[in-house]
Formats: structure tokens, C-alpha cells, sequence
């Protein structure tokens, strides 16, 4: 989310505009989740693949962004003062985020999410900012598969999840384990060994952001923390305005699209096509005085007929 030990005189604009990108890229996640989590969506974005994948993109983009930071931070040797004072933000961020969200929503609480992660890489990461790249290179590569053939019962206590190695199902609203993820955090330390070298003097070094939109993405990567921990209240607090006025579809309608979904669903058929068919639908039953008995299941031979017609009219003028 945030470097662990910014100087001015470090930054390059290009990073900040990295971090800036991929704050906004969560920001659209989140905004997605809540919405979902408000049923004002049908997908439900904490389960869908593409969804997670997305996120799961988005949390390796920044501890690739926090290792390479770290030896930014550091081509002058660390400064101590600077470093634990951001280390003491970052886990007291992380220690509000646990805070919050017990009080919140206890039953997904988060425990271990990107703050708790980048805390802990910070300091798991500053024996590698002296060891050859390679020996770097190498750990990233273990951190990545230790996960897949390290297994034993007592890593699947609950004490030890914070570790990555559990088999057990973990209840969480965001959760990123020291293993694999601490490999991305040396993924960017390994990058910035790599390209920091050939950028000295290049114009690439000396850009800075010129219009509004390039200075906010900046911004915004300069101040992530802060970022990060207001935006989602923000959002919540948006959308809970929202649905005074705009109130989600009652339980009953949401399974009946769920189920129609289900059934309209195929290869030549998009997922998005078949959720505007079924609202369509959904909007046709009710216009025509039929939506009570559907869900009663008293529509005669007729009727069905006629639910069959609206769902075929729905189809065609959806494609």
C-alpha cells in the first residue's frame, strides 16, 4: 500500500503514478464488493473467478510496488528514524483495520489483510536489501511455492493462518498470508535491482506528472495509507445513502433471478445477457399482474405460455 521507508529525495514520480493506478484499481473492486454486498448488483463479487482474480492482481501489484520501494528508499543506505516511523503507520493502520472490522462485521473480520502484510514483509524483507539479487530471486521463487508442499495439522490451527499454510477454510473479508504473497515483495526487490541501474539519468527518471489527471494518480500514490483507509468507510457511507432511495430487490426476486440466470445460461449465451433477460422478464411478470403468482407457482398452462413469450421477447431485444 504504502513504501516502507519514503525520502524525498528517493521518489520517482513513475512509482507514485504505479501505486496511484492500482489504488484505483482496488477502489473499483471494493466499489463492485459493496455493492454486491449490498444486493444492489446480482454477481456476487466475492466469489466470482474473475472478480478474485482481479483482486488477487491488484494485492500482488502493490507488495511488487512495496519491495521495489524498499530499495528505492534505500539506495542511500535506510534511515532508521524514517523507516520505523512509517513501519509504526503502516501496523497501526493494520491494528485499526482489525479494530473496525471486529466491530463491523465479527464473523469476517480481518485479521490478515494488506496492511498486516506489508508490516511484516517490511521487516522480512530488509535482510534481502543487502544479499545478492539472485539469492533475492531465489527466495521469491520458494516463497511462491512453499505453500503448495508445506502442509502439517498444526499449521491448520488457527494461530498459524496468518502463516499461508493452512488447509482450512478461513473467514475473512481480506486475507493475504505471509506465504506466497511475501514473494511478490521480493518479486519487487528484484525488479528494482534490475531497472533502478538503467534508469539513473533517463528521461524516465526526471518525468513528472503534467496534467490534473496524471498529478491526482500521483497524489494518491503519495498518500495511499491514507487513501486506503477512508475510501472504503466512504463508499459504505455513499451507498447506504443510496439504498434509501434506490432499495435492493426483496430475497424472493433475487432467487428468482439466480435461478433463471442458472437456466438461461450457455456457450452462446453471455452471463450479462442473460441477467438483463431475466430482469426483463422480472419487469414483464410484474407489468402484467402474473409476478405474485409465478412465485406462488399458480400460473396456469397459459399463464406459462405467457411467461415463456416475455422471457423469448426479452432475449431477442437483448441481443
Amino acid at each position: 500500500m504504502t513504501q516502507s521507508a519514503p525520502r524525498e529525495s528517493s521518489r520517482l514520480a513513475i512509482v507514485d503514478i504505479a501505486r496511484g493506478v492500482a489504488l484505483l484499481a482496488m477502489i473499483v473492486y471494493h466499489f463492485a464488493y459493496d455493492l454486491s454486498m449490498f444486493r444492489l448488483i446480482e454477481t456476487d463479487i466475492a466469489t466470482e473467478p474473475g472478480w478474485r482474480l482481479f483482486a488477487r492482481g491488484i494485492a500482488g501489484s502493490f507488495l511488487t510496488i512495496v519491495g521495489f520501494s524498499l530499495v528505492l528508499a534505500t539506495r542511500k543506505g535506510l534511515d532508521h528514524t524514517t523507516y520505523l516511523k512509517r513501519l509504526a503507520m503502516v501496523a497501526g493502520a493494520a491494528a485499526l483495520v482489525t479494530l473496525g472490522t471486529w466491530f463491523a462485521m465479527p464473523g469476517d473480520f480481518i485479521f490478515f489483510g494488506i496492511l498486516h502484510h506489508i508490516a511484516v514483509a517490511s521487516l522480512l524483507a530488509l535482510p534481502f536489501l543487502r544479499l545478492p539479487t539472485v539469492v533475492a530471486a531465489v527466495a521469491a521463487a520458494i516463497a511462491f511455492a512453499l505453500p503448495s508442499f508445506l502442509a502439517h495439522p498444526l499449521l491448520d490451527q488457527p494461530w498459524a493462518a496468518w502463516l499461508g499454510f493452512s488447509r482450512a477454510a478461513i473467514k475473512t473479508a481480506d486475507f493475504v498470508p505471509v506465504f506466497p504473497w511475501f514473494g511478490c515483495v521480493l518479486s519487487g526487490i528484484v525488479l528494482a535491482r534490475l531497472i533502478l541501474p538503467r534508469l539513473t539519468g533517463s528521461a524516465l527518471a526526471g518525468w513528472r506528472p503534467g496534467n490534473k489527471a496524471t498529478r491526482a494518480i500521483a497524489w494518491g500514490g503519495r498518500h495511499s495509507l491514507l487513501v486506503y483507509l477512508v475510501h472504503q468507510p466512504l463508499l459504505i457511507g455513499a451507498l447506504m445513502l443510496a439504498t434509501q432511495v434506490i432499495a435492493p430487490p426483496p430475497p424472493e426476486e433475487r432467487a428468482f433471478r439466480t435461478e433463471c440466470q442458472r437456466s438461461c445460461a450457455g456457450p452462446n449465451v453471455p452471463e450479462q445477457v442473460c441477467r438483463m433477460v431475466c430482469a426483463c422478464t422480472v419487469d414483464g411478470l410484474k407489468r402484467e399482474k402474473l409476478w405474485q403468482k409465478t412465485l406462488d407457482n399458480l400460473l396456469s398452462p397459459q399463464e406459462s405460455a405467457r411467461m415463456a413469450e416475455l422471457a423469448q421477447s426479452c432475449l431477442r431485444d437483448g441481443r
